[in-house]
């Protein structure tokens, strides 16, 4: 990653959790068109709640320059929620999708983790394609209780560049 994208990449901060909420809401809708609307807008709210004590990092492209902006003025474009090694997900706005944005955010938990673990609904092709470009392998394939869609168990491994240690998998489950 670039010195530049590493410098839009920060913690998110308390004011930016509406627009990081929402830019949940929208993302989910848009790439799970397999999944009903209305099971994200029923999760929302918890959802909400969960950001607030979560590892998110955002992709800001005022950053830069922020400290000449409010928080108004800054644009978040995207971001990864983690919980340890297990990226809970990447989100784009729509219209900055395809732009880098999704591989500097994980390139950036990738330095700072050295090892993630994921799910990803196997029908979202777009994401599986970009984390198996990634380095990330399968390693199984389950079903989401919540949605019934099959999803795919994937981990990355800095040591390897994309292999896992089965031990310490195994110690995640």
């Amino acid at each position: 990653m670039s010195g530049s994208e590493q410098d839009m990449i920060r913690k998110v901060e308390k004011s930016d959790m509406k627009e990081v909420a929402d830019i949940w809401l929208e993302s989910n809708i848009e790439v799970h068109g397999f999944i009903s609307a209305d099971y994200w807008i029923n999760q929302f709210n918890m959802v909400k709640e969960l950001l607030e004590s979560s590892e998110i990092y955002v992709y800001d492209d005022k950053n830069l320059d922020r400290d000449n902006l409010s928080g108004e003025e800054r644009i978040i474009s995207g971001f990864i929620g983690m919980n340890e090694n297990h990226v809970e997900g990447i989100f784009v706005k729509g219209a900055e999708r395809s732009k880098g944005i999704g591989r500097a955010l994980i390139n950036y938990v990738k330095a700072v983790k050295g090892r993630l673990i994921l799910n990803v609904y196997q029908k979202n092709e777009r994401a599986l394609m970009f984390y198996l470009r990634e380095g990330f392998k399968v390693l199984e394939e389950q079903t989401d209780h919540a949605t019934g869609e099959k999803e795919l168990l994937m981990a990355w491994d800095k040591d390897t560049g994309t292999a896992y240690d089965d031990e310490w998998y195994n110690n995640k489950r």
